[in-house]
């Protein structure tokens, strides 16, 4: 039976970069060596780096004056690294979910930090609209797409002052105005490579204000000077991100993405909408991430959620439990997914409700 993969991350990757990736253990770049044995500074490797980069740049449209780098470690790393390198007196945080609450008290460590606003109070399932932004903040840190959660920020906020993003969930999924943002950060487990790999877009002339000493491991310069090489790099996911950048350019490049996106979120959206069975947990559309989308059954029908689940597992529907914040379900549709495996989760979705 064909598995449909929901899975919220590490999650879904295209059979494009599976594939060549498999390859590329076994004989990399025909070396006659696994990927995972030969030498990071390489010229077979250099130049899989140095493509990524490159990559990376023409996909999102990447302005002069900033730096792209591929980093061990994962998003919450850079909670710490991104007020260490930024943070001179105040930032701003928008407070949207788990992790931006995280990457909240991190920055805490190194300066002022003041919670612009936060969705909190309705166990985050909006994206607040209405807050004040001090004019003289370091950044504004916002989770653009909060996967526990299931909202999304889909615009690229104008507030007057620079941004930090975690984009970690729904990085490529949607063209982005790259400067706008100081900083932007994603974990590559999501949508772009096996975790282990984090990728970093920085602005050159927003490092080295601070202070304090910055250990070279944790200064965004170190690794800019050393092209992401100054320690050993996790040469396997990294090779695999590439295979995706290389997917996603040759499908149409981030438009075409963000088009089939919209599409398949939508098919799962009017389902859950139409169906009496099942509620979305984020009612307005604005706020309804088109990454991960959580649903739970209809309280009248509660004691049904099990059922479901079972219905739905033996249709090949992997993944879909709701994070334990949450409950109920949650379908991450990251870039990889085909709409056909989506239209067999709305298939279950209406079998159950013809059978009750």
């Amino acid at each position: 039976m064909k598995k449909h993969n929901f899975s919220a991350g590490p999650s879904i990757l295209p059979e494009f970069t599976i594939k060549n990736t498999a390859e590329a253990v076994t004989n990399f770049a025909g070396t006659g060596l696994s990927v995972m044995e030969v030498s990071h500074r390489s010229k077979e490797f250099v130049a899989v780096m140095d493509e990524a980069i490159s990559t990376v740049k023409e996909l999102l449209h990447v302005p002069a004056g900033y730096h792209v780098l591929f980093l061990g470690g994962g998003a919450s790393t850079q909670f710490c690294m991104a007020p260490y390198n930024l943070l001179k007196t105040k930032a701003g945080y928008l407070n949207t979910g788990a992790w931006a609450a995280k990457a909240q008290k991190e920055a805490k460590l190194f300066g002022e930090v003041i919670e612009i606003a936060s969705s909190k109070d309705k166990n985050y399932n909006y994206i607040p609209k209405k807050f004040d932004v001090p004019s003289d903040l370091d950044y504004l840190h916002l989770t653009t797409n909060n996967t526990i959660y299931g909202t999304e920020t889909k615009t690229d906020l104008d507030l007057g002052v620079r941004l930090v993003a975690d984009m970690s969930s729904d990085i490529f999924s949607r063209p982005v105005d790259i400067s706008k943002y100081n900083l932007i950060y994603a974990g590559a487990q999501k949508n772009l490579a096996p975790a282990g790999v984090t990728l970093v877009i920085v602005k050159e002339e927003a490092l080295g204000k601070m202070d304090r000493a910055i250990p070279s491991m944790l200064d965004y310069r170190t690794h800019i000077a050393a092209a992401s090489m100054y320690n050993t790099p996790p040469v396997l996911p990294v090779y695999a991100a590439l295979q995706t950048l290389n997917w996603l350019k040759n499908n149409g490049g981030i438009s075409t993405i963000n088009k089939k996106n919209i599409e398949k979120a939508a098919v799962l959206y009017d389902e859950i909408d139409s169906n009496k069975f099942f509620k979305a947990t984020v009612e307005d559309p604005e706020d309804r991430s088109i990454m991960n989308i959580c649903f739970v059954m209809q309280d009248e029908y509660a004691d049904l959620e099990g059922e479901f689940m079972q219905l739905a597992t033996s249709k090949g529907c992997v993944g879909i439990k709701g994070h334990r914040s949450v409950g109920g379900f949650r379908a991450s549709t990251y870039n990889a997914m085909p709409k056909e495996s989506i239209e067999v989760l709305v298939a279950a979705m209406q079998e159950f409700a013809a059978k009750h």
